[in-house]
């Protein structure tokens, strides 16, 4: 087996380890703020443990505001996703995801400064016959759900685009990184906890039975360890070969939410019609790129 095959089959791997988030959201007991607390919260405890103090301690002031800053907002996101999760469900909240390509194409050029590309645009239309065929048919409730997905897609629009601008100036190592992005979401969800238990006393925050396990999983097995995988993956194919790959993840995400919890009951085929169109709104963005650009799909 070569590097590059290797490399896809970590890539897929992770996507579908990644797909099971939302099944886990949906299996924790407590609520969208808590668990994004503790899901940070065990994976810095890791980190700390694993990465060499000079390399945390080492980078210079401006740069760690600013990852922490980027950590802020991803902590938000997984709040907006989660909380989609919990107020309408699990195929709900993936396939708000897949809008996130759409705000990418508007965030990344004025991020980076560049041109605004006409066809990412246009996909982006594409995608506006999806939704509303998925908004469609879900209930006022889960209308709720599906705008706070959009907003948790639009915050992972952003996020990506500033790191992609770090990692093209001064990156730190890619671990380290990720240890102070996920503390500044332990940050905000650790301010935001006072406040939620204030307003909402009965509000859960400890872990209660199985949540433990699920939560150990999300943490180790959903967050770090196809991090780690993708790193090396990134080694051998490009970055947009693996945002393509990663954009499989809504597709395994509400594929498995109907095999755990039979959602494909409570959601009638125009849901998934939507879902398709925007999937394929998604995916034909490579291949736009490849003939008006005149770049090769994978380097």
């Amino acid at each position: 087996m070569n590097d590059k095959l290797r490399a896809y089959l970590y890539l897929h791997f992770c996507v579908f380890i990644w797909g099971f988030t939302a099944i886990l959201g949906k299996l924790i007991s407590l609520q969208a703020l808590p668990l994004v607390w503790w899901r940070v919260l065990l994976c810095c405890v890791v980190l700390a443990v694993v990465l060499p103090p000079k390399q945390i301690l080492g980078l210079e002031r401006p740069m760690y505001f600013r990852l922490l800053g980027i950590g802020v907002l991803v902590g938000i996101h997984w709040l907006c996703f989660y909380g989609a999760i919990k107020i309408a469900n699990a195929s709900v909240a993936v396939a708000t995801m897949a809008t996130t390509s759409f705000f990418s194409a508007l965030t990344e050029p004025l991020l980076l400064r560049q041109k605004v590309k006409w066809y990412e645009l246009g996909l982006g239309i594409l995608i506006l016959p999806g939704m509303a065929l998925v908004v469609g048919n879900i209930d006022w409730t889960m209308r709720l759900g599906f705008a706070v997905g959009i907003v948790g897609a639009l915050l992972a629009a952003i996020f990506t685009a500033l790191n992609k601008k770090v990692i093209e100036e001064a990156p730190p190592p890619p671990l380290v990184m990720s240890f102070v992005e996920l503390f500044g979401g332990l940050v905000v969800t650790s301010l935001a906890l006072p406040f939620a238990l204030a307003y909402s006393p009965e509000l859960a925050v400890s872990p209660d039975g199985w949540d433990w396990l699920w939560l150990l999983v999300l943490a180790w097995v959903c967050t770090l360890l196809p991090y780690y995988l993708t790193l090396q993956a990134m080694r051998h194919v490009s970055a947009f070969a693996t945002n393509l790959t990663i954009n499989l993840e809504p597709v395994y995400g509400v594929v498995l939410a109907a095999l755990f919890f039979s959602e494909h009951k409570d959601l009638n085929p125009r849901f998934y019609i939507g879902v398709l169109v925007i999937i394929v709104a998604v995916f034909g963005h490579p291949f736009l790129k490849k003939w008006l650009d005149k770049t090769p799909l994978v380097s």
